[in-house]
């Protein structure tokens, strides 16, 4: 098969000045001062300095990254922690001492720095790995740095990781684990690292002990240390596919003789499973149904196994439920604390949240009630987990700017105290959310979110509506405060829809499951539902609603663009992945077989069906406004650039615009973040119906 566009994949300098062109036609097409006008909005926004403040605890101290106006790339920076507990307000800010300005950093070494996090080190957090991506691509350098004398470690003995996909990691002050691109044969077909090695200081990197290493076909070898006191352990994995791991517990000892007999034992749990380790316990998220001595646990349950017994042969008498999951319910999310588990749940999509105990070797779960407002997201998170059962928690909806607290965890509840609440951007008055189910082809009830004006979202009179979507890789979609789509569109009258399509993982690993491969149109008649359900309602018209998506949310779009067309008045596609005959062969795409398919076997029969690519015929199609960056490393921006091209041929409505760094976010800072949204905003004005 003989693909007209693939010269577009390239990135040679012809391309990218066919890039730079078209982005520029785009530009000039929407700008105005409307656009004007949004840009400076969205960069004001984006930029305002009273910002909600989050930090990470460690050792005696609360560390932050911040970025604003001034500072868009973001200054790395840390105050001690007790001032940080007592930052209730503007005027009872801490003094912060900045560790790195990335900005700076980036003029003064002629490089597009981009920080990836800093890791620091156990337990004496005076040295950190300092994450680097150029561009923001996926690709990063890791490098040493001294927080005494705040400044990177230099010379033959300093950790640095050269730049490559991976990862690298303390063990301890003389020790890392690293994953890199070691030279030939050492990446998957993925393009991520195929082994992970200890490598000490002082030694060349070549001559590091290799303890684990996979096969080219797998999707990514790594491996990491936990520093837990008294059951510290190394652990290695290596992802077979994208929800395949194989894991080992790594005798150390062994490896630093350079040795490697003996050097790996294999937990024996399923393969398919989310895996952690606490303390001398190793959590289960399972994904399928697991027998084990004629019990069967139920796909999306939370197991605890004493570790040891995970290392030989785990029988029923050694698995601990901690949750197990109803047609309605699904697991969303945990972290440890010093004496136990907090998880969360979704029930309809709606958040529940509980405490998994463990004293004495017992566990008990207790359901917990904090006082949150309806339809919000809440992140828990452990504020030391070695120490304490303090938690940080943060909640965040459509109408409500995200606030933190700070709490403690027990039997007896979840007791939380506000710290601080991030400023309203937008005004909410005569806003409110509803949660509502659209019927798909099948028969399934598909809920979806829905924020605007009260009178439009009881059917009243019909407003621009703007419908975002994901439906992949069980990834939920929740309710979060947007400042810039509160701003530029909830603000206006408009209303903002969010689906929860099969493919996510709102109802568990079975939503997931059943738009995975050959059913993966599922996931787009749910979407399809959703709109006409929008339409049906009064909520809106088809000439007033549009759909974004971005990366999967990207291919979702190139469907309802082909397949739905008839659907919506416009579609914004974002970084997205649209040729599914040659994903595979592009960057990271080798990973996402397990959940679309190969297209080089007799899946491509299936899969041509989904190809937005491919199914592009004689229309009538809505406007397409479709975005991606020339650093983007994951998806790779071909896709985009292709999709364009063959519409603009074939003579449909089609706008493009490639930003020349941002990696798979499609932007590296608030400049060129308020740039896309105000394209992607004047383009929605200039194109659906008032």
């Amino acid at each position: 098969m003989k693909d007209k566009y693939q010269y577009l994949e390239e990135l040679s300098e012809a391309n990218m000045a066919w890039a730079k062109e078209v982005s520029t036609e785009t530009v000039t097409h929407f700008s105005g001062p409307e656009f004007t006008k949004r840009q400076e909005q969205l960069d004001t926004l984006l930029s305002s300095k009273d910002q909600l403040i989050l930090a990470n605890k460690r050792g005696e101290y609360a560390y932050n990254f911040y970025t604003d106006g001034d500072h868009p790339r973001g200054l790395w920076r840390r105050t001690s922690f007790d001032s940080y507990l007592a930052y209730v307000s503007p005027e009872t800010e801490p003094e912060w001492e900045v560790l790195l300005d990335i900005d700076e950093l980036g003029k003064n070494e002629d490089q597009s720095w981009v920080f990836g996090g800093a890791q620091l080190l156990f337990p004496t957090y005076d040295r950190a790995l300092i994450s680097l991506h150029p561009g923001g691509s996926d690709t990063n350098v890791i490098r040493e740095f001294d927080l005494i004398t705040r400044s990177f470690v230099t010379g033959p003995d300093a950790f640095i990781k050269p730049n490559s996909k991976g990862a690298m990691s303390w063990v301890d002050r003389n020790t890392v684990v690293i994953s890199a691109d070691f030279g030939p044969d050492s990446l998957t077909a993925s393009g991520y690292p195929l082994s992970a090695r200890l490598w000490s200081r002082g030694q060349d990197l070549s001559e590091a002990v290799e303890f684990v290493r996979g096969e080219y076909n797998d999707v990514i070898v790594g491996a990491y240390y936990d520093h837990t006191p008294g059951h510290e352990k190394l652990i290695a994995r290596r992802a077979t596919d994208f929800r395949t791991d194989r894991l080992w517990n790594v005798n150390i000892d062994t490896v630093r003789q350079g040795k490697k007999d003996d050097v790996l034992a294999e937990f024996h749990i399923p393969e398919s499973a989310i895996v952690s380790t606490l303390r001398d316990w190793t959590i289960i998220d399972l994904r399928y149904p697991w027998e084990l001595n004629d019990t069967i646990y139920s796909a999306g349950s939370l197991l605890a196994i004493p570790t040891h017994t995970a290392l030989n042969k785990p029988t029923s008498q050694d698995v601990e439920v901690l949750y197990c999951p109803s047609e309605t319910s699904s697991l969303l999310s945990m972290t440890a604390v010093s004496s136990g588990i907090v998880f969360t749940s979704l029930d309809n999509v709606q958040q529940r949240f509980w405490f998994a105990s463990n004293s004495g070797g017992d566990w008990a779960v207790t359901e917990l009630h904090p006082d949150i407002p309806p339809f919000s997201t809440v992140s828990i998170a452990a504020v030391d987990a070695h120490t304490s059962d303090e938690v940080w928690v943060t909640s965040s909806g459509f109408l409500h700017p995200t606030t933190l607290f700070h709490g403690h965890v027990s039997s007896e509840g979840l007791s939380l105290h506000q710290l601080r609440q991030s400023p309203h951007r937008f005004n909410t008055s005569g806003l409110t959310v509803l949660q509502r189910w659209a019927t798909s082809q099948d028969g399934t009830k598909i809920p979806y979110f829905v924020v605007g004006p009260e009178e439009v979202l009881e059917g009243k009179r019909p407003a621009r509506t703007l419908l975002d979507g994901y439906g992949g890789f069980e990834v939920s979609r929740l309710p979060s405060y947007i400042s810039t789509y509160g701003k530029m569109w909830l603000e206006k009258g408009y209303v903002y829809a969010l689906s929860n399509i099969r493919g996510g993982g709102e109802f568990g690993p079975r939503w997931h499951q059943a738009a995975l491969r050959e059913n993966r149109h599922k996931a787009y008649e749910d979407h399809a539902a959703v709109a006409a359900d929008l339409v049906s309602t009064g909520i809106t018209t088809v000439p007033q609603l549009a759909a974004t998506g971005g990366s999967n949310g990207g291919m979702l779009m190139g469907n309802m663009y082909t397949t739905y067309p008839q659907h919506f008045g416009a579609i914004v596609c974002r970084v997205p992945l649209l040729d599914m005959k040659r994903f595979s062969h592009l960057l990271a795409g080798a990973s996402w077989m397990e959940e679309y398919g190969n297209p080089d076997t007799d899946d491509w029969n299936y899969l041509r069906n989904y190809s937005p690519y491919h199914n592009v015929k004689s229309g009538p199609y809505p406007p397409i406004l479709i975005t991606t960056s020339t650093r983007d490393d994951r998806v790779h921006p071909g896709h985009a650039r292709k999709f364009y091209q063959k519409l603009r041929d074939h003579g449909f409505t089609a706008y493009y615009h490639e930003n020349t760094e941002g990696g798979h976010a499609g932007a590296a800072d608030i400049k060129q973040t308020a740039q896309v949204m105000a394209l992607i905003f004047s383009y929605l004005d200039s194109v659906l119906a008032p």
